[in-house]
C-alpha cells in the first residue's frame, strides 16, 4: 500500500484531472442521486470509495476528504493524523520521527501540491476531523455541499435582481 500511495503523490497532477472529472459527473447526476435517495445511496458509495481510495492513497474513511488539497497525500495516515500541516520532529531527510522509515506525510503532500494546478490549495486551514463522519462517503458529502452552494449563489442572486 505504501507504495501505491506514494505513486498517488507523484501523480497528483493527473489525479486531480481524473478527480475533477469525476466530481463533475457526480454533480450532474445530482438530480438522479437525490431521487434515490442519499441515505439509500451511502453504503455502496462509502464501499467504493473505501476500495478505491484505500487502495490509492491509504484511505482512512474519515468522511471529509482533503486530498485535493494536500497533494493527494492523505493526512489521516500521519501517525499523529495532523491536517494542518506537519509536526516538528520531521526528520532532516524527510522521514516521519514515529515512524522513522516512513516519509512524513507533509512532506509527501507538499511534493505532490506544488504538481497539482490547483496547488495553492495546501495553504487553506481545515477544521478538526468531525469523527461522526468517519466511514461515510465524502464523495456524496462534496455534492450534497456543492449542491446547496449553488442554490443559495441561485437565490441570492434573485434576490439581488
Amino acid at each position: 500500500m505504501y507504495a501505491v500511495r506514494r505513486w498517488s503523490v507523484r501523480h497528483s497532477r493527473g489525479l486531480e484531472t481524473f478527480y475533477n472529472g469525476f466530481e463533475s459527473v457526480l454533480l450532474w447526476l445530482e438530480p438522479v442521486l437525490r431521487r434515490v435517495g442519499y441515505e439509500r445511496l451511502e453504503r455502496p458509495f462509502a464501499w467504493l470509495e473505501e476500495k478505491v481510495k484505500g487502495f490509492l492513497f491509504d484511505c482512512q474513511m474519515c468522511g471529509q476528504c482533503v486530498l485535493s488539497r494536500t497533494g493527494m497525500s492523505c493526512p489521516m495516515n500521519c501517525p499523529k493524523q495532523l491536517r494542518n500541516g506537519p509536526c516538528g520532529g520531521v526528520r532532516a531527510n524527510g522521514n516521519c520521527e514515529v515512524k522513522p522509515d516512513m516519509k512524513c506525510v507533509w512532506v509527501e503532500a507538499w511534493n505532490g501540491s506544488s504538481r497539482m494546478r490547483d496547488g495553492g490549495r495546501i495553504h487553506e486551514v481545515e477544521v478538526a476531523v468531525d469523527r461522526q463522519l468517519e466511514g461515510s462517503s465524502s464523495w456524496l458529502r462534496v455534492v450534497r455541499i456543492k449542491t446547496e452552494e449553488k442554490r443559495q449563489e441561485r437565490e441570492n442572486e434573485e434576490q439581488a435582481a
